[in-house]
């Protein structure tokens, strides 16, 4: 019988080697992360494989897998740990190597197979590794399955009945990128900065552009596991400004940024402005109604309220639906409602058909924007950007908080929100006139500007956006008033970057 999973273990110790670790924190909304040597070790991962191939078949699905890894130091081990879980409890493994998380389930479809295990720790820093999964194609793990999985791993309840095997999918990256562009190329050479951190979009995706008929330019694409720049993360504004400057340099049309496990996709345009992916997002929504009328989109709650205000899109007859931040959420979310896409502010979109599968590809996202500006000769990117209405934006802020504790801070501050609201207060100098709920919490004041707090599903964090459509001042203030409410909460620490 296979141990029940520690919590913590001393690394270099007789029981670290001899029992697994699983700290139970790692086990998120929608994905599972963990700090590898720290809150997990390989037998914990190994534990983790068990424990998804017992849900497999619990849920009756075809036990059939593909995993593949991204370009870490350690991916590869903890993989090889997961699959010889997997097998152990009687799942076929087709591993396809060194993949993007959108190449792995892409695979799902191109191999025929219902499940996916995705080893990548996509932006998060080197130390953490973790896993993306699904069993129902686009679809991956939302809380339920989640929570399942991790009852099962913590209790050891594994159905170990072996009879697994193991198969290696050799050329698989040739595959996914002749779906991608198996196409009409470009109409006209748009010239590209395609910055990749130095992760492991640096392998696939400059080949992918060049082959549409894009003049690329590699940034930071050369194969480095210690990500010697900056972490591949297009929300972090090092990453965005090493783009910006490299857009200027060379005079590109648009510059695009992928993520460590290429599932998302950041934009610079021609004036080394940085556009914020929910702004991208209203580009794109533009875009995709006029070819579509009437479309169904669905967006985050951390997202620009121009998809309900902007008026071409209620021109296009275009519908907007916001839910809660997730890739695992607005996926389904997607799939529930129809809509031809989900846009995410982090820069995951998922595409449905006729355009994508339903699952986030920073390639197709990337691909999307390309055909875009392909669409308008006679417009830059810039010129694009400036068509939208006007609003002041902050990134994506994110305030320390560990995980134990993280989700009663935001409790404690929705009933904060509340209870000023029911009674009379004002936000920023302004009368609250509505209250998000869906997903923490997202206040408005009376003039559209508007704050959210919300946990981070996937790091010791939380997470702060706001937005005004008003003027610059009037988001610094709604921001400064959110802080003061946050700062009530001692278990709230530094931002990792701010206004």
């Amino acid at each position: 019988m296979f141990p029940k999973p520690l919590p913590q273990l001393t690394p270099n110790t007789l029981e670290y080697e001899t029992l697994p670790m699983v700290k139970p924190t790692g086990f998120r909304e929608y994905d599972a992360r963990w700090l590898f040597e720290k809150e997990i070790n390989l037998m914990g991962m190994q534990a983790l494989g068990m424990g998804i191939g017992t849900l497999i078949h619990e849920r009756g699905v075809r036990p059939d897998i593909v995993v593949g890894h991204d370009f870490r130091s350690y991916s590869s081990t903890i993989k090889m740990a997961v699959v010889n879980g997997l097998m152990a409890a009687g799942v076929n493994v087709h591993d396809i190597g060194l993949a993007l998380s959108p190449m792995a389930y892409f695979a799902q479809f191109a191999l025929d197979v219902p499940a996916v295990a995705m080893i990548t720790a996509s932006h998060n820093d080197n130390g953490w590794t973790g896993v993306k999964m699904g069993i129902d194609r686009p679809l991956t793990f939302g809380p339920d399955e989640m929570g399942r999985l991790k009852e099962i791993v913590l209790e050891a309840a594994f159905d170990l009945k072996g009879g697994g095997s193991y198969r290696f999918v050799d050329g698989f990256p040739d595959v996914y990128a002749k779906d991608l562009t198996d196409r009409a190329a470009l109409k006209r050479p748009i010239k590209v900065v395609a910055a990749c951190g130095n992760g492991t979009a640096g392998a696939f995706a400059p080949k992918i552009l060049e082959a549409l008929g894009a003049e690329v330019i590699p940034l930071d694409a050369e194969l480095d596991h210690t990500f010697p720049r900056y972490n591949p993360n297009p929300e972090d504004m090092k990453m965005l400004h090493a783009l910006r400057d490299k857009v200027l340099e060379v005079g590109a049309d648009v510059g695009l940024g992928f993520d460590g496990d290429g599932d998302r996709c950041g934009v610079v345009d021609n004036e080394g402005e940085e556009i914020f992916a929910d702004k991208v997002g209203v580009m794109l929504a533009r875009d995709i109604s006029a070819l579509h009328p009437n479309s169904q989109f669905v967006v985050d709650v951390k997202s620009t309220g121009l998809f309900n205000t902007d008026p071409v899109l209620a021109a296009n007859g275009a519908k907007t639906d916001y839910f809660k931040t997730g890739h695992s959420y607005i996926k389904r979310r997607v799939t529930d409602l129809n809509a031809i896409v989900g846009f995410e502010k982090s820069g995951h979109y998922f595409f449905n058909k006729p355009i994508g599968r339903g699952y986030d590809d920073g390639l197709v996202s990337a691909i999307a924007i390309l055909d875009m500006l392909d669409r308008n000769p006679d417009k830059t990117m810039a010129d694009l950007r400036r068509d939208l209405p006007k609003t002041w934006g902050s990134p994506t802020m994110s305030p320390k908080c560990a995980d134990e504790t993280k989700y009663d801070v935001v409790d404690r501050v929705v009933a904060r929100f509340q209870d000023m609201k029911a009674r009379g207060e004002t936000v920023a100098g302004q009368p609250i006139t509505d209250l998000i709920t869906v997903n923490g919490v997202r206040v408005v004041s009376e003039d559209g500007t508007w704050g959210l707090v919300r946990a981070s599903s996937n790091k010791p964090e939380l997470v702060v956006v706001v937005e005004s459509p008003v003027s610059e001042e009037r988001l610094h203030a709604m921001f400064k008033a959110v802080d003061n409410v946050l700062r009530e909460n001692p278990e709230v620490g530094e931002y990792n970057q701010t206004l």
